[in-house]
């Protein structure tokens, strides 16, 4: 089986990937002790289950049929010796910051783990997903690939190909496709002849709409689309004094007509989102959307400072850049915003990156505009980790600088609440908040929309947008 992807995974170490598709690939080559099913919960994975021997103590029961591609059974020394590494300041790995109340892990017996919290800490299982590596391997501060998931890593070719096989340790037998393949293909119109021609038989990041709707009619090809989770938002450099003004927010939200976004750039394939949480999480709460009113973000510009007696325009105000991929469909929207925009007087000067010069701007900050997406949302800790003042990079992800005393304070007690449903009221309110002060503006969630050969079979896509088969 060859599946396309159209970058490169910024990491195959479970350690240090934190793109989407450095996630799709670790689901193929690590487990962790726990995953997170279709509505975010945490359900077993290398942990045949877990319990709570006190607030502040988990511990895990391991299973005992996972073997490493090596063919070394996975144990709890291993374990322990994967969250060490994470956790040493040393390792530099950007998971360590979700591992900050784990005080102490031990491992009694080769198949049970032992956690120490330093505090209770309710979201902290969103943080046993982290892929498990061999022990000795573990401490090593060099790049690792040997995992325990459904396939080992045979060969790279980098900025071309992965080469994976079975994993014959793998529980319940290894998997039937032998060799899988993961091609990075940028060139949207190279995937797409490479799918009709049988050189490709999985496109993993649909073609633009108007390419979709043509493979829909080619008779070796099926299309499968379902509603996602993945969320699409326009970060915003908030350190910048112009989009540190709410008001100037505000009406960059209120320009933006989502559903022509989502008609014009997705063709339809999404639907417009109110925030980061979709339908389907359990934390979800619904909130209004935004209407679109170009009179009214007018308006707000003009208090803020901003005003345009002349209707000159989009010079008329002040202008933005935004930073974009290469990729067709990323400079569509980019091109879409910028229309958006320059109807109430804001002009956007569009720049485009190859996808490792934005990411690693992304993640220092050094940007104004920005169209993102969270693949995968797990707890909703993540509005601690994206929006708590304390969270700027390197820290976490709050890389648009957003400060704010309610929400620190929200998103603090959310994370030390135990009861579920006290848990879902805080973050009601968290959404409610995120709404009011737009740190990010919210754009859609994507539906998930794979491409395949009618020849495969078996191949169920995820929500979320990780890969699994």
């Amino acid at each position: 089986l060859v599946l396309a992807l159209t970058s490169e995974p910024q990491s195959l170490d479970p350690r240090f990937g934190t793109d989407a598709n450095a996630a799709r690939v670790a689901d193929l080559l690590h487990v962790g002790l726990t995953r997170a099913d279709a509505s975010a919960q945490r359900v077993p994975e290398l942990a045949a289950g877990w319990t709570m021997r006190d607030p502040v103590t988990i511990v895990f029961d391991l299973r005992t049929d996972f073997r490493f591609s090596d063919g070394v059974p996975v144990t709890a020394d291993d374990v322990r010796a994967t969250y060490e590494a994470v956790l040493d300041p040393n390792l530099a790995s950007p998971k360590r910051t979700a591992l900050a109340m784990l005080s102490a892990i031990e491992a009694p017996d080769s198949h049970t783990i032992v956690m120490r919290l330093r505090e209770p800490f309710p979201p902290f299982l969103d943080a046993t997903g982290l892929g498990i590596l061999p022990g000795a391997h573990a401490r090593d501060p060099g790049p690792v690939t040997i995992g325990a998931g459904p396939f080992r890593l045979v060969a790279v070719e980098r900025g071309e190909r992965l080469v994976l096989a079975p994993n014959p340790g793998y529980p319940g037998g290894p998997p039937r496709i032998d060799p899988l393949v993961v091609r990075i293909v940028p060139d949207e119109v190279v995937r797409v002849l490479e799918l009709t021609r049988g050189g490709v038989q999985l496109l993993e990041d649909p073609p633009e709409p108007e390419t979709l709707a043509w493979l829909a009619r080619v008779p070796t090809v099926e299309v499968r689309r379902q509603p996602g989770t993945s969320f699409y938002y326009l970060a915003m450099n908030l350190r910048d004094p112009r989009l540190a003004r709410r008001r100037v927010r505000q009406a960059i939200a209120l320009a933006l007509d989502r559903d022509g976004l989502v008609r014009f750039v997705l063709g339809g394939a999404a639907r417009p989102a109110t925030g980061l949480l979709a339908p389907e999480h359990w934390a979800y709460a619904p909130l209004r959307r935004l209407p679109r009113s170009l009179r009214r973000a007018r308006r707000l510009l003009d208090r803020a400072g901003y005003r345009d007696p002349d209707g000159l325009g989009p010079l008329s105000r002040f202008r933005l850049i935004y930073k974009t991929s290469s990729q067709p469909g990323r400079r569509r929207l980019a091109e879409a915003i910028q229309a958006d925009l320059a109807a109430v007087g804001i002009g956007v000067d569009i720049r485009t990156y190859e996808w490792g010069t934005l990411y690693a701007d992304v993640r220092r900050g050094n940007f104004e505009l920005c169209a993102l997406a969270w693949v995968g949302v797990g707890d909703p800790d993540l509005y601690y980790l994206t929006l708590h003042s304390s969270m700027r990079p390197p820290a976490g992800y709050n890389r648009g600088g957003y400060a704010s005393r309610v929400m620190d304070r929200l998103t603090s007690r959310g994370r030390r609440t135990p009861d579920l449903e006290r848990r879902r009221a805080i973050y009601a309110r968290i959404q409610q908040r995120a709404a009011r002060d737009l740190p990010v503006v919210p754009l859609w969630w994507e539906d998930r929309v794979v491409v395949q050969t009618t020849r495969l079979r078996g191949f169920e896509p995820a929500p979320g947008g990780r890969l699994t088969i």
